[in-house]
C-alpha cells in the first residue's frame, strides 16, 4: 500500500492510480466500520488543528469529525478576527505556532500557494483545504471516491463540468485526478469563467479528450456525470460581472426532462441557484452523498499521513 506517513496533501498531481487506489480502499473500510460502531481509536492521543482563513462548513466539519470519529482531538484558530492573524502575524510564524500544538494541520487560505508556503514552515503533515484559486485536493478524492460509488468505476467515462472553471478549484483538482484513467471531458461555462489555459493543454499532453462549450444540454447529453459548481460572488472585484453571470447555468427539474436520460449529479456545495430544490429527490442527485462521503475519505486521509492505518 502506498506510504503517505508524515507526507503533506497539496495539490491533485500529486497522486498516483495507485495512491488514489489505496485511500479508497481505506475510506471503504471507515465506512463499513463507522457501521458497526460510532468510533473508532486509531488516532487516540493525536491532535487535528484546523485553520480556516475563508468561510467553511463542509469541509472544517468532515475534517474534525473525522479525526473525532477516529479517537482524535480537535484545535482550531476560530477566526481570523479573534486570533493574532488580527494583529499581524505571518501565515508562517502561525503555522509554526501551531504545530507546537498539534501533529497535522488543515489549512484553507484565500491566497494560492499558501499551502505550499506553510508546508514548507514545519515538519507535521499539512493539509490544502483550499489555496485560493488553487487547489482543493481532498475535495478532489472525495468526489472519486464518490464518482466510484455511483458509477462503479473510474474508467471510460464521460464527465460533464459546469459553472465556474477559471477560479474553482474544486474542479482544477479533480481534473487531476481523472486525468490519471481514459476520461472525456466536457468543460461548460460563461467565456469568461473557461477553464485555465494551462490546465487544458495539461490533459491534451495526457491524452484527455475535452470540449470546451456553453451549450450544457449538448454536454450533458453526451455525459455518465455532470460536475456542477456555483459562480462563486467572492472571486469577483466587479460585483456588477457577478451579476451578470450568476444563473448562466441551472439544474431543475424541467431540464433533467429534457435530458431524456438518468444522470448522476454532483456538486461540491454550496449551492447557490445552479440547482433547484426540486432535483433533490431525483435518483442520481449525488450531492449530499458526496458529503457524506468526505468523512470517509478524511478519515482515510488522517490516518494515513499519521501512519496508523489498520
Amino acid at each position: 500500500m502506498t506510504n503517505l506517513k508524515g507526507k503533506d496533501i497539496l495539490h491533485g498531481n500529486q497522486f498516483s492510480k495507485k495512491d488514489i487506489e489505496a485511500i479508497i480502499k481505506v475510506a471503504s473500510n471507515f465506512e463499513k466500520g463507522l457501521k458497526k460502531k460510532d468510533s473508532l481509536t486509531l488516532l487516540k492521543g493525536k491532535i487535528l488543528a484546523t485553520l480556516f482563513y475563508e468561510p467553511s462548513t463542509r469541509t472544517r466539519l468532515s475534517f474534525e469529525a473525522a479525526m473525532q470519529r477516529l479517537g482524535g482531538g480537535v484545535i482550531s484558530m476560530g477566526s481570523v478576527e479573534s486570533s493574532s492573524v488580527a494583529k499581524g502575524e505571518t501565515l508562517t510564524d502561525t503555522v509554526r505556532t501551531v504545530s507546537q500544538y498539534a501533529d497535522v494541520i488543515v489549512i484553507r487560505h484565500p491566497r494560492t500557494g499558501s499551502a505550499r508556503e506553510a508546508a514548507d514552515a514545519v515538519p507535521i503533515p499539512i493539509i490544502n483545504a483550499g489555496d485560493g484559486t488553487g487547489q482543493h485536493p481532498t475535495q478532489a478524492l472525495l468526489d472519486i471516491y464518490t464518482i466510484k460509488k455511483e458509477l462503479g468505476s473510474l474508467k471510460n467515462l464521460t464527465i460533464c463540468m459546469v459553472g465556474d472553471l477559471k477560479y474553482g478549484r474544486t474542479v482544477h483538482a479533480l481534473v487531476e485526478l481523472l486525468s490519471l484513467y481514459e476520461t472525456r471531458v466536457y468543460f461548460v461555462s460563461p467565456p469568461t469563467l473557461r477553464i485555465p489555459e494551462e490546465i487544458t493543454s495539461n490533459l491534451k499532453q495526457k491524452g484527455i479528450e475535452i470540449e470546451e462549450t456553453e451549450d450544457m444540454m449538448k454536454a450533458a447529453s453526451a455525459s455518465d456525470l455532470i460536475y456542477m459548481t456555483r459562480i462563486q460572488k467572492e472571486r469577483f472585484t466587479d460585483l456588477s460581472e457577478y451579476e451578470k453571470l450568476k444563473g448562466s447555468y441551472i439544474i431543475n427539474e424541467e431540464f433533467l426532462k429534457k435530458l431524456k436520460k438518468k444522470i448522476t449529479i454532483l456538486h461540491p456545495l454550496p449551492r447557490v441557484d445552479e440547482i433547484s430544490t426540486d432535483v433533490d429527490d431525483y435518483p442520481g442527485a449525488a450531492y449530499f452523498r458526496q458529503m457524506r462521503n468526505g468523512v470517509f475519505v478524511r478519515m482515510a486521509l488522517l490516518s494515513m499521513v499519521l501512519g496508523r492505518t489498520p
